[in-house]
């Protein structure tokens, strides 16, 4: 026997005195009803309910233990419905993992104008380059690019991470512009060592012909602020996402070489632990990103 369900058609009896209509109510029948009351009283050893051609009046005993059930029942009501609004409204505590420069860059303003919105939301963003265990960690939703491996988790397209190349204006002056992408051999590259085949550049020309470019130079890196600060400061050409050459390129630190010339874009997902039963704060973050990661997102992002 379903105890709670039990006690919730009892406490229905007792309200409206009559089995019929605890049982209309319930959709179940009169005799399933009888049945259950009838299992509380052989439980407890107890006569809770007096019956009679007029209906049902309620024992000493069963007045004490519909107070207690109508307190018991209440409460469960409460538990779901708490659940209930935490699924399906933005509230509570949102973990969000992602990567350092775009959660930076990217993520970290998003996510202060999101809390703004949604005063109920309270964020706890974590920076990680390396492969996280949503579960192990506790994760509700990470932010993650290019290609998705299958697997169990639920994932959500957000948008694309477009890269190009870039240089300072001095340096260009120093060098020379390239013109073609076989140039790029006779310039020092500078090189973000967490894209695999760094050392390669695949990018595909005006005509439309893809090519791939071995590249070399003095400075490697598994940061993209290092990278960019050594583009700024003239010591080569390099590759980055466009987000993260944004605001050097609006005041003229860097220019695009090669343009025309497009490198691989990443596909951008949120994936979160279980495509089933999402909670409505993960649901309302993504939504948001999906709506601030359109056409150009990288040209509206706030100064870093």
């Amino acid at each position: 026997m379903d105890r709670l369900h039990a006690m919730e058609v009892y406490v229905r009896v007792v309200e409206t005195g009559s089995f019929s209509k605890a049982a209309k109510e319930f959709a179940i029948t009169q005799p399933t009803v009888t049945k259950l009351v009838a299992a509380i009283e052989e439980r407890l050893k107890v006569r809770l309910l007096n019956r009679n051609t007029r209906g049902v009046s309620v024992t000493e005993s069963g007045a004490l233990y519909y107070e207690k059930c109508k307190v018991i029942v209440r409460e469960s009501d409460e538990a779901d419905n708490i659940v209930r609004l935490r699924q399906t409204q933005a509230q509570g505590l949102l973990r969000i993992g992602t990567s350092v420069a775009f959660g930076r860059r990217v993520v970290t303003p998003l996510a202060l104008d999101f809390m703004a919105k949604h005063p109920q939301v309270q964020i706890d963003l974590s920076f990680e380059d390396r492969y996280i265990d949503l579960v192990a960690n506790g994760i509700d939703l990470a932010i993650r690019m290019g290609k998705l491996a299958d697997s169990t988790l639920g994932a959500r397209f957000l948008g694309v991470n477009p890269w190009l190349m870039v240089a300072s204006p001095k340096y260009l002056r120093k060098q020379g512009v390239p013109k073609q992408a076989n140039d790029l051999s006779r310039h020092p590259a500078l090189i973000y060592s967490s894209v695999l085949g760094d050392d390669v550049w695949r990018m595909t020309t005006p005509k439309g012909e893809t090519l791939t470019v071995p590249v070399a130079g003095r400075l490697r890196s598994n940061n993209l602020s290092a990278v960019l600060a050594a583009a700024r400061n003239g010591f080569g050409i390099a590759a980055m996402p466009h987000y993260v050459a944004s605001d050097s390129l609006k005041s003229g630190h860097v220019v695009e070489v090669l343009r025309g010339h497009t490198l691989p874009e990443q596909e951008i997902h949120a994936v979160f632990p279980s495509p089933k039963l999402v909670p409505g704060k993960v649901l309302a973050f993504i939504a948001y990103l999906q709506s601030r990661l359109g056409e150009r997102w990288w040209d509206d992002l706030p100064k870093a």
